[in-house]
């Protein structure tokens, strides 16, 4: 309901939208009625920013209907009118409205003039809607499959089983499905509200308990490093007060980059980090955000470097001030001859080179450069610690010292992983093209190469780019023995190149012949050789991620977006054998269960699995391993399903959309009649649009199976709201990082 204000507000936004379109006839024609709503973007010069009907069939129903006269035109008390039936109208008047939408054959317009009609739909109008609705969100089934969801609905609605559904029919069938007048107002409301009158999401507070616990860990790893910074900046310009302020302040930065340029490099140190998930320390470091920190670390490297060779430069320049002065401003900043130094004199000249190499490394290593098809450009340069080591040993006279361990530990595990992944060249035994671009590949596992669920590794393909590694998250379980699951997407420069080697290596079109490929592959295995195209690859891991702690949790709940299923895929796998591995059979009988007693390392209780797609295809990647997982959780009715599913398809029209009301009434009555999905194949309904994260959480926290940890894996974007939510429930939250 809007207050006098906001119906005035709405007022206004709707005229002057309407004379956008309308332009100087004041009136507006069907052509230019369709031009405004197929509009895909909100902009100043955008009419109906929100209405978006990609179809022209909606677009044509809803002019005839505005046009009340059947004029041609819609004049702007026309659209005021039939706005104002459907924003301020009684659920009886919006229901008209949907009526008149799909009966396809009625002739004029609705409102006042709807008093003394009569009108039915018959199965084929039914068909031409549903069809429509599909076709506005992205959802593609075969004419069969649209043939018995036009049926499902229409034997249910036509009570009378006269071949037509009349108004009261559907009234009726309508009131079967809760919420769907109060979809009706959403919809509308929605529509037409303007823009700047829509609320504004509210952001969690900072620094709420919840916040706290979330981020213990982090902000006492923060409290520590800005103390220490503290610390030993005071102790240096203390110890060289004697020498003036600009020393000081140099000698002070100095000793923080003793600590920065050493310890950085630990925050890398991705077996060591590994190693560590395992202990108690992964409970107290924050061993999640150690790229964050990393990043961090290297804006504060740079910081301290200007401000140090700042604080220098101001020295030196005073030092050449007096007449007496034996040397040169330029001599002082750039040459070995006034002796700074503890390796004959080289401060200056090495100090000059670690800023140029730090400011290059630094301005290559921005998302820009790694995420615009330059990787190379990025390793290259990254590949200066090397040199600015070695620099800074020559620089510093104490910096070895600070080196020391953390360099033993880097040469340590660089050599381990350079001997472990180059050892011996892996066999690509199978390749998948999935929908959306996605390369699915199946890698013959090394005898040697033991992880665990959600691992990722990094992946190196000679004949792709020689020098690149590439992190991917392994989608296959640990015990499968024979083979690694790597699922791609094609994102960037070097997972198109992926996509389209294997593409155009084979004429026949692989997402067609996935089978008679997939054979060739494994016949291909027999042979002393491996496929001709990308055969050999390499890699180098398995490495820990965030998602080793679930099963540790009681209450879990995985979040994937797009192709992030794929580190839940491995963990999934990895709870189906399980499961099947407790599975017992009594001889006599052939009676089946399961024993009660979850594994040492498993304390799971309760698993929400929630998948977000934008299209129907994307399912396909996983949907074999998740009918397996339906199909395993269908004798466990005692408390529940142990696991259960989740799916949304972002493209879909949402249930509070008047356009997919009979749409998604269709697919849950066949969904009911053939116990599974008509999107996916699965018992678990798809369902459209985003998640309302609230209702999702709510319903998890009324579950009351336990702590609740939140493990996503997806855009930074989405992350944000899950966290904001999980902090306003108190659940931990951990996301994948690379």
């Amino acid at each position: 309901t809007m207050s006098a204000e906001e119906d005035a507000m709405w007022l206004q936004w709707v005229t002057r939208q309407f004379e956008t379109i309308a332009g100087e006839d004041r009136e507006i024609s069907l052509q230019e009625f369709k031009t405004a709503l197929n509009v895909k973007e909100a902009t100043h010069a955008a009419p109906f920013p929100v209405l978006l009907w990609p179809q022209s069939f909606f677009a044509e129903r809803f002019f005839a209907l505005f046009d009340s006269d059947g004029s041609g035109t819609i004049t702007l008390q026309e659209l005021l009118d039939a706005l104002t039936l459907l924003i301020h109208g009684n659920p009886m008047d919006k229901l008209k409205f949907l009526f008149q939408v799909y009966d396809l054959d009625g002739k004029g317009s609705w409102g006042r003039e709807w008093e003394g009609r009569s009108g039915s739909i018959d199965p084929d109008e039914l068909r031409t809607v549903l069809q429509s609705c599909m076709r506005e969100s992205a959802i593609s089934l075969p004419d069969e499959k649209l043939d018995q969801l036009t049926l499902a609905l229409f034997e249910s609605a036509d009570k009378d089983c006269n071949g037509a559904i009349t108004f009261d029919e559907l009234r009726d069938e309508l009131q079967r499905f809760p919420g769907v007048m109060e979809n009706l107002t959403i919809s509308a409301a929605h529509w037409l509200t303007p823009p700047n009158a829509r609320p504004r999401r509210r952001r969690p507070r900072p620094l709420t308990s919840a916040y706290w616990h979330n981020h213990l860990s982090h902000l006492l790893f923060l409290a520590v490093y800005a103390g220490l910074h503290v610390l030993l900046f005071a102790l240096a310009a203390w110890g060289h007060r004697g020498l003036g302020a600009c020393v000081m302040v140099a000698k002070g930065c100095g000793q923080c980059l003793n600590l920065d340029c050493s310890f950085i490099v630990v925050l890398m140190l991705r077996r060591c980090l590994t190693w560590l998930r395992a202990t108690w320390l992964a409970q107290v470091l924050p061993l999640d955000q150690n790229i964050q920190f990393h990043q961090l670390m290297g804006c504060v490297v740079v910081g301290l470097s200007l401000v140090h060779t700042a604080a220098h430069i101001v020295n030196f320049a005073l030092q050449a001030q007096p007449e007496a002065s034996p040397f040169q401003f330029w001599e002082l900043l750039l040459t070995t001859r006034p002796g700074i130094g503890w390796v004959r004199g080289m401060a200056s000249p090495t100090g000059v080179a670690l800023l140029l190499l730090l400011l290059l490394m630094f301005a290559c290593s921005g998302s820009c450069i790694r995420r615009s098809g330059h990787f190379e450009v990025f390793y290259w340069t990254h590949l200066s610690y090397l040199p600015m080591w070695v620099l800074l040993i020559l620089h510093g006279p104490n910096f070895w010292k600070w080196l020391l361990v953390p360099g033993l530990l880097f040469f340590l595990e660089k050599a381990t992983g350079l001997v472990v992944s180059r050892m011996a060249a892996l066999c690509i035994v199978e390749v998948n093209l999935l929908p959306s671009k996605v390369t699915h590949l199946l890698i013959k596992r090394p005898p040697l190469f033991h992880y665990r669920p959600g691992d990722y590794l990094y992946l190196n393909i000679p004949t792709i780019a020689r020098y690149e590694w590439h992190p991917f998250s392994i989608s296959s379980a640990p015990e499968q023995k024979d083979t690694i699951w790597l699922h791609i997407r094609s994102q960037g420069q070097w997972t198109n190149r992926l996509y389209e080697s294997f593409r155009t290596s084979d004429p026949v079109d692989c997402s067609s012949k996935r089978l008679s490929r997939s054979l060739r592959m494994r016949r291909s295995q027999r042979k002393p050789q491996c496929p001709p195209v990308c055969s050999q690859c390499y890699v180098d891991g398995p490495y820990g991620t965030p998602t080793r702690r679930i099963f540790a949790s009681e209450h879990a709940v995985l979040i994937g977006a797009g192709i992030g299923i794929t580190p839940f895929a491995s963990i999934l796998q990895s709870i189906l054998y399980r499961h099947q591995k407790r599975q017992r059979i009594c001889p006599s009988c052939q009676h089946s269960w399961r024993d009660d007693v979850q594994d040492e390392d498993m304390k799971l209780r309760k698993v929400d699995f929630i998948w977000i797609n934008r299209d129907q295809r994307s399912f396909e990647w996983f949907v074999s391993l998740l009918t397996k997982l339906e199909l395993d959780q269908a004798e466990e009715t005692q408390e529940g399903p142990f696991l259960e599913l989740h799916m949304y398809m972002t493209s879909a029209l949402g249930k509070n959309d008047m356009k997919a009301i009979g749409l998604q009434m269709a697919l849950d009555l066949l969904a009911k009649k053939e116990n599974k999905d008509s999107i996916t194949g699965l018992q678990t309904r798809t369902q459209p649009g985003r998640p309302d994260w609230r209702k999702v959480f709510q319903k998890v926290a009324a579950e009351k199976k336990g702590k609740v940890q939140v493990f996503f894996c997806g855009s930074p974007a989405l992350a944000k709201v899950l966290k904001g939510h999980c902090e306003q429930f108190s659940f931990r939250f951990f996301q994948e990082n690379f």
